[in-house]
């Protein structure tokens, strides 16, 4: 087995559509210290400890795709900085960043903890997070995400920024919510420097809400946006599926990333891993491999690496996002702190 591993290692993933995979998104929670209204019910049921993997076996686990030819790495949640003992695993992982082997090791938080982690997470190599803020009304916040404190999450953008990270602003396009500030939280955005994705809610989990009530296509608002901005294609890509426009008017860059108005699949390098070991070779499938199951049975990786290669031989060439207006049920089941941000 040690030998099958020797002579996979190096040989990039490549999917049956010849996408090379290089970018690994890693759940290491389904837990948050949010609740916000289009990811989870208020009173959300969470994977008893003993399923998640440990801080170690993650850290394997990364190390087995990074030989085969990912270069970036996202964490992602749940709020992946509630998962205890957390920065073991960057520092952990920031060894790849040194030997050259990794391009990016980056972060997706609510940014409820990162007053408290910034200048750690920077030290082991975080240049750029993404953090989610769908408002900048602190009322209006506290509804969406139920438990959130906005001047905290800010306290917590401006750590980040003040320890050398980039911050980037990811908003979700609700409708009757925040449909009117969308302008706003642009030139807030833009004038620190950071761009902002906009995003259409996902139909991914039982929120306990009609979902048909949230969508807000964003076709219509970006043809909204004309009205007060020049909007100017552009060629920016970060290796997410955002496709980017160039404000002329702020002059920063703004993200649209549509499941539902537009198929965003013809150039996916994307495959995520569940915080149970579970890899998802696409957001919008249930398909699934199990990666715990070999992870666990030889310290030696042969297994694991086998595992990972038959998964990505069944990637498919793209997802099924719709919202189900009759029966209002989300497309996928299983919720997106389930699968990772």
């Amino acid at each position: 087995m040690a030998a099958d591993t020797a002579q996979a290692a190096g040989i990039p993933l490549v999917d049956p559509f010849g996408r090379s995979i290089e970018y690994l998104r890693v759940s290491v929670t389904d837990r948050c210290d949010f609740r916000c209204v289009y990811c989870m019910t208020e009173h959300m049921t969470f994977l008893p400890k003993k399923d998640l993997l440990s801080l170690e076996e993650l850290d394997r686990l990364c190390a087995a795709f990074i030989r085969r030819g990912v270069r970036k790495i996202r964490i992602t949640g749940g709020e992946p900085l509630v998962r205890r003992n957390i920065l073991w695993l960057f520092r952990a992982l920031g060894r790849h960043l040194d030997s050259g082997a990794l391009d990016e090791l980056t972060l997706t938080t609510n940014g409820s903890q990162l007053e408290k982690y910034a200048s750690e997470l920077h030290a082991a190599g975080v240049r750029r997070v993404n953090v989610s803020i769908d408002t900048l009304d602190p009322d209006k916040f506290k509804t969406v995400t139920r438990w959130g404190d906005l001047a905290t999450v800010l306290r917590g953008v401006e750590a980040a920024e003040a320890a050398g990270i980039k911050v980037k602003f990811n908003a979700v396009a609700l409708k009757g919510i925040n449909e009117n500030e969308i302008e706003g939280m642009i030139r807030f955005a833009h004038a620190r420097g950071a761009d902002l994705t906009l995003i259409e809610t996902m139909p991914l989990g039982d929120i306990g809400d009609d979902r048909t009530d949230q969508y807000l296509p964003l076709s219509i608002v970006r043809a909204r946006l004309m009205d007060p901005f020049t909007l100017e294609d552009s060629p920016h890509r970060t290796g997410g599926p955002a496709r980017y426009v160039t404000v002329k008017e702020t002059g920063g860059r703004l993200g649209f990333i549509t499941p539902l108005t537009h198929n965003f699949c013809e150039s996916c390098n994307r495959v995520r891993v569940t915080c149970t070991g579970r890899l998802y070779m696409c957001l919008g499938q249930e398909d699934d491999a199990d990666l715990r199951g070999p992870l666990r049975a030889s310290a030696d990786d042969g297994l694991l690496d086998a595992a990972i290669e038959e998964a990505i031989s069944r990637k498919p060439k793209g997802h099924d996002f719709v919202i189900d207006r009759r029966t209002k049920k989300p497309a996928v089941a299983r919720h997106m702190s389930v699968t990772g941000g």
